[in-house]
């Protein structure tokens, strides 16, 4: 067992609390990873409101450097890795290359283990996307382990993991707009900022984004959005029809029953609304409307990204000047937990990204 520092859940609805750990050493297919940074995202706030199987550690967007390999690990120790999402390898989407829908996605990622990390000598929850990186190691397995060709600061690579592949690919591998196509974004957090980014890779002629948060419009403006809407000062959805004449894409981050409803009536004839967020688990919508022009409504996990491969093309694009992470990230030391948990939870900041005492603060 290897000592170590992490943010443990210990009570139902309560705020993760730093203690100390012990973690297991690798087997199999797994790496131990020293955990440079990790970034703290809205569904780690959202799961560990409602878990109920404590104490547990989340975290799920870690990068760091393998320290120990298991023998039949991919990643070697000393690679810098990326971690993600976790899939088993062997299901039929897994097998064509659409991880993110695994059949045992729900079981791998969202319901935790109870065998790689101790509180003394009490088994603590772990596993949480394959990783549960709120942790200074974490243990993986070689498939959600994803080794970067070249170095990349680990406060950048971190967000790779979840947000900014989810919202990237939404966009580059779902919606594929055409460049005279105009692109609607409903929240500006980082996973909407990083779709705004991907429709400027894109190319398209008006991407708008919708929030309510005046600097996070400023940003959204900053990093390719051609107009800002700002919600609660007008009726959004006829904003953006006078702005576009009916986007041919929308992308939706908050959840929020009526954002969805507003973002389908900003559609034209059959156009597509990508579903990101995870929020209400119901929602009332204008059925005649989606039949009547032919809409499509596109669920999206993960970007429908397969990581291995689409990671280092964030990284690529990200060296081009391209994908400018640095403008997304706030950093805090990773004893400063709180007040980085708390940022989160207040949407004070768009990617808080906790950095440890292996790469300074």
């Amino acid at each position: 067992m290897l000592n170590a520092r992490a943010a443990v859940v210990f009570d139902a609805g309560a705020d993760p609390q730093l203690t100390d750990v012990q973690i297991r050493e690798p087997v199999g297919d797994e790496v131990l990873v020293r955990i440079d940074a990790v970034g703290i995202c809205h569904t780690d706030v959202s799961v560990a409101a409602r878990f109920r199987k404590l104490p547990m550690v989340f975290g799920h967007e870690g990068a760091g450097t393998v320290v120990q390999a298991g023998p039949e690990a991919t990643p070697r120790v000393g690679d810098q890795v990326v971690l993600t999402f976790a899939s088993c390898g062997t299901c039929g989407n897994c097998r064509s290359d659409a991880p993110a829908y695994c059949a045992q996605s729900t079981d791998l990622n969202m319901r935790g283990n109870r065998d790689a990390l101790h509180l003394d000598g009490a088994p603590v929850g772990g596993g949480f996307f394959g990783q549960s990186s709120f942790c200074t190691y974490a243990i993986a397995g070689s498939r959600n382990a994803v080794v970067l060709p070249d170095l990349l600061d680990p406060a950048l690579a971190a967000p790779l993991g979840c947000s900014v592949q989810t919202g990237v690919g939404a966009v580059l591998n779902v919606l594929a707009p055409q460049p005279a196509d105009a692109l609607v974004v409903f929240g500006a957090g980082a996973v909407g900022l990083s779709a705004v980014m991907a429709a400027r890779i894109a190319g398209c002629r008006t991407i708008v984004a919708v929030d309510p948060i005046a600097q996070r419009r400023a940003l959204a403006t900053e990093l390719g959005a051609t107009a800002t809407i700002d919600p609660t000062g007008c009726d959004a959805a006829a904003a953006v029809l006078e702005l576009t004449g009916g986007a041919a894409s929308a992308v939706d981050t908050t959840a929020r029953p009526e954002v969805l409803a507003a973002a389908v009536g900003v559609l034209r004839e059959r156009g597509t609304l990508a579903l990101l967020g995870l929020g209400a688990l119901t929602a009332d919508l204008p059925v005649a409307a989606i039949m009547g022009k032919g809409l499509t409504l596109r669920g999206v996990v993960e970007g429908d990204s397969e990581p291995q491969t689409f990671i280092p093309r964030l990284v690529e694009l990200h060296r081009r000047g391209e994908l400018p992470l640095d403008k997304l990230v706030s950093r805090y030391p990773f004893d400063d937990f709180d007040r980085a948990w708390v940022a989160a939870k207040a949407a004070d900041v768009v990617k808080p990204v906790l950095i440890t005492g292996a790469v300074g603060s």
